[in-house]
């Protein structure tokens, strides 16, 4: 019975199951980085997520057979990645995972702007846009490292490569507007890039998050906005 419920909350929602998976990915990279089996069990997760995503992009205007296109090369290469070790092949997999994960984010903005009323789904859509955003622009940080070493710096080993959860950590800062933390890009090409995911963070708010925001609004009677009530 449970997992009947679980399958129905999953069709009805299931940009809420991608925000969770993507959130659960954020805490379990840090636990996985440095552990010997990490490369392995961080592969498996990013094909689970690319999974999850590929389901998602099925429900908007996206093109199944586009992201399915992209996906299966980028699933290919984390899985050779995880049972062997090829360091050259994470820039190529890295920016195979960022032009999927802007494609994903990209159908479900329009998604969420295809409607005139906001729903549940659209609501939880929101945040996995967000996260599509952040996690594609930490794997385009990870190319410009792997094109320009020394991109990124930071107070501590600032002339070692930055680690995942370093990159991520900026991204999500970058995308938010909330600051910069210790990881500063120095290389021209990455303060480049920085720039655009700020910008994009800037306009995804006030053009995606606002609209939905206003819709919910009109979805309510003034009295339950705080507005005045009628006679």
């Amino acid at each position: 019975m449970r997992m009947i419920r679980y399958l129905a909350l999953t069709r009805r929602h299931p940009s809420a199951i991608l925000l969770m998976v993507q959130l659960a990915g954020l805490l379990l990279y840090p636990l996985l980085e440095d552990t010997r089996a990490g490369p392995l069990a961080l592969s498996a997760l990013g094909i689970v997520v690319l999974i999850f995503t590929t389901r998602m992009v099925r429900r908007t205007p996206g093109l199944t057979w586009l992201s399915v296109g992209i996906a299966l090369p980028a699933i290919g290469l984390l899985v050779v990645q995880g049972l062997t070790d090829r360091p050259e092949l994470l820039a190529w997999s890295s920016a195979l995972e960022a032009l999927f994960y802007f494609y994903a984010a990209g159908s479900l903005i329009a998604y969420m702007m295809g409607d005139l009323h906001a729903t549940t789904d659209e609501l939880f859509a929101a945040g996995a846009t967000f996260t599509l955003l952040a996690w594609a622009f930490a794997y385009v940080f990870v190319v410009v490292q792997a094109v320009q070493p020394g991109s990124f710096s930071a107070a501590v080993n600032p002339a070692e490569p930055r680690t995942w959860t370093e990159l991520m950590f900026l991204s999500f800062a970058l995308l938010s507007s909330t600051g910069i933390g210790d990881v500063i890009p120095v290389r021209p090409l990455a303060r480049a890039v920085t720039t655009i995911e700020m910008f994009t963070g800037v306009m995804y708010l006030a053009a995606v998050v606002s609209r939905l925001i206003g819709l919910t609004l009109l979805g309510h009677p003034p009295s339950e906005r705080g507005g005045p009530k009628k006679p």
